[in-house]
């Protein structure tokens, strides 16, 4: 197969280069530029925007990325074998690839990008629900990005989209879902990876929306979706009966039955009812 920007296929990047996936960094490498090309245009028309990768490994979505026309490309990349093969796409887009050897977690990274922004990120596994969820819970909103176009583990996608009355029904999906638009856009299977994983894998595009769906306070919004969700078995009546004495009357205030379950509920009611709490009991 030929490649996309001159560079070697990407085996040959991590043979020449020795980079085994470590399983304790999270690394599943996607080597098919083909692949990693189609998540980029997932991500929409780049030119024009700056672009935030964790997680690049040998740089297949890093090539991607550039190819399809990022304006500029920030790469945060824990694993410092993985610097060489990056400096080697550098080269090849001088002044449109910044590599950072670091955590993402504990940069700053939107200090570092010039708006507009997207992300684009085959996450590493073992931190990719964390980054998600501080994306989408920033002191203030909008946040510093536009979207998100990432690939998780296939059940974490389901539940970044699922709708109530799905298994996969919880708290990631009423946080991406009231400040986003979100769809799976793409799934592969186990054997696209090198090491191939043992799940599927999917990935998802999240828009932000100037605002939230919904009104709500952001804290008391968490707080009643952590504690429905953290007893969702029990009726709402048991479960939010801590956040307020009046717990039944405020429920029958915004239309939801008390002997309801979390998983029934929908975003427009958690959000009303947040309403609900931050404000005086009802009369």
């Amino acid at each position: 197969m030929g490649t996309i920007d001159g560079l070697p296929p990407l085996r040959e990047v991590i043979r020449a280069h020795d980079l085994v996936a470590k399983k304790q960094l999270g690394q599943n490498f996607l080597l098919d530029l083909n692949l990693t090309a189609k998540i980029a245009r997932l991500a929409g028309d780049l030119a024009g925007s700056d672009v935030l990768e964790v997680g690049p490994g040998p740089g297949g979505l890093t090539r991607g990325l550039l190819a399809e026309g990022a304006r500029r490309v920030l790469a945060v990349e824990k694993d410092a074998r993985c610097m060489a093969a990056l400096a080697e796409i550098a080269a090849v887009y001088p002044g449109r690839l910044e590599v950072v050897q670091g955590d993402a977690l504990a940069l700053d990274v939107a200090a570092r990008l010039a708006p507009p922004v997207k992300v684009v990120a085959n996450l590493p596994y073992n931190v990719g629900t964390e980054l998600l969820v501080r994306w989408l819970t920033p002191p203030a909103w909008p946040p510093f990005w536009q979207s998100l176009t990432l690939m998780f583990q296939k059940e974490v996608a389901e539940r970044i989209v699922a709708k109530p009355g799905d298994d996969a029904y919880g708290r990631l999906a009423l946080l991406a879902q009231w400040r986003c638009d979100v769809r799976i856009v793409m799934t592969l299977p186990p054997e696209a990876f090198t090491p191939p994983p043992k799940i599927h894998s999917a990935v998802v595009h999240l828009v932000a929306l100037p605002a939230p769906r919904f009104p709500a306070d952001a804290a008391v919004l968490q707080r009643v979706t952590a504690a429905a969700f953290n007893q969702r078995r029990k009726m709402l009546r048991s479960s939010l009966k801590g956040l307020a004495p009046d717990m039944e009357a405020r429920l029958l205030a915004c239309g939801i039955a008390p002997t309801a379950r979390a998983e029934e509920i929908g975003l427009e009611a958690f959000c009303a009812l947040a309403r609900n709490l931050a404000g005086p009991a009802p009369g």
